[in-house]
């Protein structure tokens, strides 16, 4: 039998909008919403002023010459305070929201307008020329379908750019907005419609738009919200709460926490324009930020950087992770660094079940590297890795894929019915990729990826798409691609690489493969973990590559060597 939760939630059939400001003029009041890190006493939204901003831009959308409901709007930027106003516009518009990474290269970026099928693209001014390449690629005009997004619009500095419009020129008055009314969604069915396009590569191949619905959101809000609510202080902490956003807004893990949830729960948050170590040392101590949501490589730096030391990060009180597993020993060393008076847990989700699904009542403490039990309203089952039985014996000797279900769980894949039926059964559980045990307390252990996605720093990197890219070398004859962990427990991306026969393969070299790769891709998905060239990829009988025997042998050898990544 499936392991069903020990809690349950109420969830509203309504829109995120309707969820989180109740109507155009309920007062909301003055408490400040969103701050800049950098600039707190001037450049901030009370609560009020949030809405009437999402409410101005969603007007200026309606009023455009393309957008319709149901349109796709593509954010291409790193954190400011409008990527907020910029989510929440579109939705109170009726469209869907759909965020880029900030670092993409234009074929990356192209990629993503294409498939999400995007009416217009908002693009940071510092990487614009990017963006118009992008849309180049992807056959949008950018001197109508692209516009310029900065902050500059609180000091009323609007200016296009390279031909591109400004992105202000898509915001109506106040005058004209403070009345607008959204879709509150309250009809049979309606609040199942579609919010987000969060880019997944899921359990394998490149990058798809994963489907989140309203009720989605809302659901893992309240689901998030629940099991912070066992504390017995619950109500005290969030008056005091105060909250540091360094995650991506462009993607789920920022969104739900720093948009959704916090506004939900009324706690101020500041906004950091991307992670600074230091940054967010100094912002905790200023901001007296109560809770940390990180994840592997922010933990390390916690745990191991000596300026540490010289903060006062007292203030802190809850301390989360989450997408990559992080080691106990870690967790250990952050709390010992920060007064032994928290217990660090990691949890477990995905982008296809909105964030997250797996996660711990706060009173237990972790002791081990467990990421928890089902979230309200959610279940889960452990299956046999062919897909056929449960397993429902206990211990880390019954592995299997964890499958999970509840009303987080994703619509499907964006205009991909393959990949959705693929991965989605028809009764609603979601096939995870992960290979996971249940101890005899009922908590869930991660003990490695059926799926093939490589965490480097919690990005994901999809081997298949490195692979495809590697076979566009006229020096490359077949490639194959893994992550190798490294000592701070995350991944490198490692190529395998069989030469082609003739010149151009005879003279390639590591170097030329790897520069090769770095023109064309984002950092995290360089191949900063090596080139290793053979004579032919292991692959089964029907030709998929072996990975795992890959990843063995390797680690295995390298072992040996005593070398390491």
């Amino acid at each position: 039998m499936p392991y069903k939760s020990r809690w349950t939630v109420q969830v509203p059939d309504c829109s995120l909008p309707t969820f989180l400001f109740k109507s155009p003029d309920v007062p909301l009041g003055s408490k400040r919403a969103f701050s800049e890190a950098a600039r707190p006493d001037t450049h901030y939204f009370t609560r009020d002023q949030f809405r009437l901003w999402c409410q101005r831009f969603a007007l200026g959308l309606q009023r455009s010459k393309h957008f319709k409901r149901g349109d796709r709007v593509l954010l291409f930027s790193g954190n400011d305070l409008f990527v907020s106003v910029v989510f929440m516009g579109v939705l109170c518009a009726g469209g869907i929201f759909t965020g880029a990474n900030p670092t993409f290269v234009p074929r990356e970026l192209a990629h993503q307008l294409k498939d999400s099928g995007a009416t217009y693209l908002l693009c940071t001014d510092g990487s614009l020329d990017t963006g118009i390449e992008a849309a180049k690629l992807a056959g949008l005009d950018p001197a109508e379908r692209v516009f310029v997004f900065n902050g500059k619009i609180y000091d009323g500095q609007t200016q296009g750019q390279k031909g591109c419009k400004y992105w202000g020129e898509l915001v109506a008055s106040v005058e004209d907005a403070k009345t607008f009314q959204w879709d509150d969604l309250s009809g049979p069915g309606e609040c199942d419609t579609t919010l987000a396009l969060n880019y997944s590569s899921g359990t394998t191949g490149v990058p798809k738009g994963v489907e989140i619905t309203h009720k989605n959101y809302i659901s893992n809000t309240l689901q998030v919200e629940a099991m912070g609510r066992l504390l017995p202080d619950f109500e005290e902490r969030t008056a005091r709460a105060s909250w540091l956003c360094f995650l991506p807004l462009y993607h789920a893990y920022g969104q739900t926490f720093y948009i959704a949830g916090a506004f939900n729960r009324e706690i101020p948050v500041y906004v950091m324009p991307k992670f600074d170590f230091l940054q967010f040392l100094e912002y905790t101590q200023k901001f007296r930020v109560t809770d940390y949501t990180l994840v592997p490589p922010i933990a390390v730096l916690l745990a191991k950087h000596p300026a540490v030391e010289k903060y006062d990060l007292s203030s802190v009180e809850n301390v989360g992770c989450g997408a990559a597993p992080l080691g106990r020993d870690v967790s250990e060393q952050v709390e010992r660094r920060l007064g032994s008076r928290l217990n660090f847990k990691q949890g477990w989700g995905m982008t296809e079940c909105t964030c997250s699904l797996l996660g711990w009542d706060p009173n237990q403490t972790s002791l081990t590297q467990a990421v928890g039990e089902p979230n309200a309203n959610c279940e889960a089952k452990i299956m046999t890795e062919d897909g056929l039985s449960e397993i429902t014996e206990r211990g880390d000797t019954a592995r299997g894929e964890l499958l999970v279900r509840g009303p987080n769980v994703m619509k499907g894949y964006w205009r991909n019915p393959k990949a959705t039926e693929e991965t989605l059964t028809p009764d609603g559980w979601l096939k995870t990729g992960d290979i996971a045990y249940v101890d005899h307390e009922g908590r869930f252990f991660i003990v490695d990826r059926k799926k093939e996605l490589i965490k480097v720093k919690g990005n994901q990197v999809a081997p298949a798409e490195l692979e495809a890219l590697l076979l566009e070398h006229p020096g490359i004859a077949d490639a194959a691609v893994i992550g190798m962990p490294t000592e701070d427990g995350d991944e490198k991306p490692r190529a395998f690489v069989v030469r082609q026969v003739g010149p151009e393969g005879e003279r390639l070299t590591e170097a030329d493969v790897k520069k090769f790769v770095e023109s064309k891709v984002v950092r995290y998905k360089r191949l900063a973990g090596g080139v290793e060239f053979l004579d032919v990829i292991p692959k089964n009988p029907s030709g998929k590559i072996l990975r795992r025997q890959l990843r063995d042998v390797t680690r295995e050898r390298l072992r040996k060597e005593g070398a390491r990544l």
